[in-house]
């Protein structure tokens, strides 16, 4: 394939309102090179995931078609079973891709936008020790011996090397957050009276949010899981050790889209040569997020006994206010996009749209992500109540919104992040903005497909996490369900030649020579039309009072504690600890 490189950094300049680059603060050159190289091998890691994850994607979407193609002999010869394929698949794109990126992104990003120098031995240590825990745990999922799909609910066990794996994994970005808050509390210790700067805001108020969500899966992963499976307790309590998992299981989705919501709101206005609306409204979205984005979980757990109804009710009306931030965010960020259409002639109530630059596949992969989120933001208040939940619970309708979340909300959105990221990290160029727009079209089609398919399916009854192509049950050969299983199979062939393009995209885009300064490609800051103001003694109340984190911090936890401890309290006073299966 004959491609040219991009000759240009792919920055679309505003004609009527220039987006001034901003000026950032001083780093000395090894310091920033160091900085990069590490941020590099964060974003290459988590790609490197990707890869292999979407590759078995297709895979499921077959099974789903009705197509068993885990009996054919070079399937059955890599993995065991669909329910192998199918835990790597979640393993890998949900939680080690996300991850990865987001410990690179969220911490260069911060360092950069203070000028900090921060300890590169630290970052490195981190980097390396999330990568043993991710070979860790590697190695019992590709031998077949942790094949506990994405939510390892107990009493299904796996080997102790990959539970002892996933806590190294998952405690080192804890490293993370303690490197990004101490870097902005020295910051502010060396200029008080100073508005922190937005994107440092939203890195830490996110980094802060997966702290407080991370402690669940912390306890139940080194206090239940890792002792249980090594044969130091005689069993588990799987409801204990569900309501743990969901406590960080629901807030880890908006871990994953925040650290997007951040390029959305500071970078995206500048690729379509718009403004960020207002500063002080995106901190408030941020805040929002820090303080009620973790005490949401139950309602993943409608139907299990003993817990009471109350507290299920409560988790579902606070997984109802995540609406607000989200509709703030679709309202600012949609208008600092009408911003720059306008400012490119753009006219009519709608006419402006098509003045955006939809060819630039930087600013398409994000702006797709958005649609395809709030496409999903919709589902998940169908999924958050109790009156809809028992109809679409634990039907082929849950995955088919998980992929419209993070499988596009997040996914798209990091795949446009690193088109402008890597060449700022490297100085490479991107090898063809065409097939890269190619590939992040055909993802957003054929998750739109994958998505209809499987919402369509769901509403039918078909159950997930089954491999329903080898069952004898006619209950999947009816004809209502030929054409949802079609969509589905075909979106599985579509998501499959977008990662193709995609990755050679990628890739050689990495294995290129060096061909400018890396600085060239800047970070694309987008000035405010609102902006929060350099000093707290001038600026708003809304700024003031969003400035404080440490104390919104302490109030996160609070709450957590407050809307999770009577319950944890009951279930540890009536344990029921039940010995593991294996049944793979």
């Amino acid at each position: 394939m004959t491609t040219h490189p991009t000759p240009a950094p792919p920055m679309i300049p505003a004609p009527e309102h220039p987006a001034a680059v901003r000026t950032l603060p001083a780093i000395d050159a090894a310091s920033l090179t160091g900085l990069k190289k590490v941020t590099q091998y964060y974003v290459v890691t988590a790609f490197l995931a990707l890869l292999i994850g979407v590759l078995i994607g297709p895979l499921q979407a077959l099974n789903y078609a009705g197509i068993d193609v885990y009996s054919f002999p070079l399937i059955k010869a890599l993995l065991k079973s669909y329910y192998q394929g199918l835990s790597l698949h979640g393993v890998l794109n949900a939680l080690v891709f996300t991850q990865f990126f987001i410990s690179g992104w969220m911490l260069y990003l911060p360092a950069r936008d203070l000028g900090a120098r921060i300890n590169l031995k630290f970052a490195w240590f981190t980097y390396l020790l999330m990568t043993a825990g991710l070979l860790m745990a590697a190695v019992p999922l590709l031998t077949n011996h942790a094949t506990l799909l994405y939510t390892f609910y107990p009493p299904m066990q796996g080997d102790a090397l990959f539970y002892i794996g996933a806590a190294i994994m998952v405690g080192s970005s804890l490293l993370v957050v303690g490197q990004v808050v101490a870097m902005w509390w020295a910051w502010k210790r060396a200029n008080p009276g100073r508005v922190t700067p937005l994107v440092t805001f939203m890195s830490v108020a996110t980094w802060m949010m997966w702290f407080v969500a991370s402690l669940g899966i912390v306890i139940e992963v080194l206090g239940l899981l890792i002792p249980w499976s090594l044969g130091l307790t005689p069993g588990v309590d799987p409801l204990l050790s569900k309501t743990l998992f969901w406590w960080t299981g629901h807030a880890i989705v908006y871990f994953w889209v925040l650290p997007a919501y951040i390029s959305w709101y500071a970078f995206l206005p500048r690729h379509a040569g718009g403004r960020i609306v207002s500063e002080p409204l995106t901190r408030l979205v941020f805040v929002i997020f820090l303080l009620n984005s973790v005490p949401v979980g139950l309602h993943h757990q409608f139907s299990d006994p003993n817990i009471s109804n109350l507290w299920k009710t409560i988790h579902m009306f606070l997984t109802f206010l995540i609406a607000v931030p989200s509709l703030l965010t679709a309202f600012s960020v949609a208008a600092a996009l009408e911003d720059g259409a306008r400012a490119r002639g753009g006219q009519g109530l709608l006419g402006w749209i098509t003045k955006l630059p939809w060819g630039n596949a930087i600013f398409s992969a994000q702006v797709l992500a958005m649609i395809s989120f709030i496409l999903g933001g919709a589902g998940g208040i169908v999924n958050a109540s109790a009156s809809f939940a028992p109809v679409v619970h634990n039907t082929a309708w849950i995955p088919g919104h998980f992929h419209i979340t993070v499988g596009t909300a997040t996914t798209l959105s990091f795949m446009g992040i690193a088109l402008w990221l890597i060449p700022h990290l490297t100085g490479k160029r991107m090898p063809s903005m065409r097939l890269a727009s190619a590939a992040v079209w055909t993802w957003f089609v054929g998750m739109m497909v994958f998505a209809l398919g499987m919402h369509w399916q769901g509403l039918l009854g078909v159950t997930r996490r089954a491999q329903v192509s080898a069952t004898a049950q006619d209950i999947y050969q009816t004809a209502e369900l030929a054409l949802p299983k079609a969509l589905t199979g075909l979106s599985g062939v579509i998501l499959l030649v977008s990662a193709l393009l995609f990755f050679y995209v990628l890739f050689r885009m990495l294995l290129s020579p060096r061909v400018q300064d890396p600085e060239s490609t800047p970070i694309p800051y987008s000035e405010a039309i609102s902006p929060a103001g350099e000093q707290l003694a001038t600026a708003t109340p809304l700024v003031r009072l969003t400035e404080p984190l440490m104390v919104l911090w302490i109030i996160s936890l609070l709450l957590v504690l407050m809307m999770y401890g009577p319950v944890i309290g009951k279930l540890l006073g009536n344990l029921q600890l039940v010995p593991g299966w294996r049944l793979y």
